[in-house]
């Protein structure tokens, strides 16, 4: 057996991120389905893994301990962009939005949990291919699957991401298909918007002080909602991960920052920290993987997620796109819904950007789309009904 210490770990995940980047920059089918980078090099090593372990070759043992930090720094950036100037200007057709997303996030464990039944595996498991690995993408299958697998389900990770990166794909590759039909089919064009246009203020240099101050805002948030974790989680039995605690108590640090210390917020630091938290953390949870305890799940995964991909797309179709007004805007908007109730914030970008370069612009939903599908469904939605659900089934 090969024993990897925590420091070799830390540099291993980092070097698979940067080989997972060059990959993607040079294979166009990875790049045009938008497959996180970190995911293509963790997958590279666990694959790698997989092979020297099933031929007696070598066992490979990593030491992943500092994974948990850049998960919760992770979670916690996505708390600290929950600003409500945002959700303000984004006015009723944002709170629209959000509300069929969280419908969206709760059918999709109800799917998850209910076809799990059906092909006999453990619910939870059915909890990984659901909203955990469909609206919460890589990220919250890493964060959630590690969850799991304390309570015992060791395969949780693995299935979770094999999920996300099937949904993935999946909300790349009907995102414009399905705004064309809708466009077509209503013979809609492009308006002047429903909501005003957001002015970003004064890019603000990067600097060691300001950073350092966003540092202090996330290791904040971080600490205290550890804290909190432990704490309701000792007084009510109810399993709250540390980094869902750390995400809430930086939504009220952010606004409580906002309102006394205006303009102390940088998110183009705070993103970048995030950013970078979360290709170390995907990294290290892709490379960690063991491919060989899901082999036997491979037709019950394929088949819920086919199951979710057809539930997404009929949902946003016949019924979502009615509700946001069927126009332009709202199939436009459609086309982000199932990027991201499918995968993540950037499929929704990506499906909305080739919609609007063909058929042009709206400015409605490149507000509405990345504000919900980037942190108001997680932390309204997504967090809440995802602990309940694995709290319900666990052991």
């Amino acid at each position: 057996m090969i024993e990897i210490n925590q420091i070799s770990t830390l540099f291993l995940a980092v070097a698979l991120y940067l080989l997972g980047m060059a990959l993607v920059n040079r294979i166009g089918i990875l790049d045009r389905f938008l497959i996180p980078a970190p995911v293509v090099g963790g997958l590279i090593f666990a694959i790698l893994a997989f092979i020297l372990q099933t031929t007696g070759v070598v066992e490979i043992a990593l030491d992943t301990s500092l994974q948990s930090l850049f998960m919760v720094a992770f979670f916690t950036t996505v708390g600290l962009g929950a600003s409500m100037k945002l959700i303000k200007l984004g006015g009723k057709l944002l709170i629209i939005y959000l509300i069929f997303c969280g419908i969206l996030i709760f059918m999709q464990n109800v799917i998850g949990v209910s076809l799990s039944k059906v092909f006999g595996i453990d619910p939870l498991l059915g909890v990984m291919s659901g909203a955990v690995s469909m609206s919460g993408g890589h990220g919250g299958a890493a964060a959630y699957g590690q969850t799991i697998q304390e309570l015992g389900i060791d395969s949780a990770v693995t299935i979770g991401m094999a999920a996300a990166t099937l949904g993935l794909i999946s909300g790349s590759l009907s995102g414009g298909p399905v705004a064309r039909f809708l466009i077509r089919k209503h013979d809609l064009k492009p308006t002047e918007g429903k909501v005003e246009a957001f002015v970003e203020e004064a890019e603000k240099p990067v600097t060691e002080r300001s950073f350092m101050i966003q540092i202090a805002l996330i290791t904040l948030s971080m600490a205290g909602g550890t804290y909190i974790g432990e704490i309701f989680s000792e007084a009510t039995g109810f399993v709250l991960p540390a980094y869902i605690g750390a995400m809430f108590v930086a939504v009220i640090v952010r606004n409580l920052v906002d309102r006394t210390l205006p303009g102390t917020v940088n998110m183009k630091e705070i993103n970048l920290i995030g950013e970078i938290s979360l290709a170390i953390f995907l990294s290290m949870a892709l490379m960690s993987i063991k491919i060989w305890e899901v082999v036997g799940l491979a037709l019950p995964l394929i088949g819920i997620v086919l199951v979710q991909v057809a539930f997404v797309a009929l949902f946003a179709i016949f019924v979502v796109f009615r509700f946001l007004g069927k126009d332009y805007d709202a199939a436009v908007m459609i086309s982000g819904m199932l990027g991201h109730g499918l995968g993540a914030t950037p499929n929704a970008m990506a499906n909305m950007g080739a919609t609007v370069n063909k058929f042009g612009p709206s400015r409605t939903a490149f507000l509405v789309v990345p504000i919900v599908g980037g942190f108001l469904q997680d932390v309204l939605f997504g967090a809440p009904i995802i602990i309940t659900t694995i709290n319900m089934f666990a052991p």
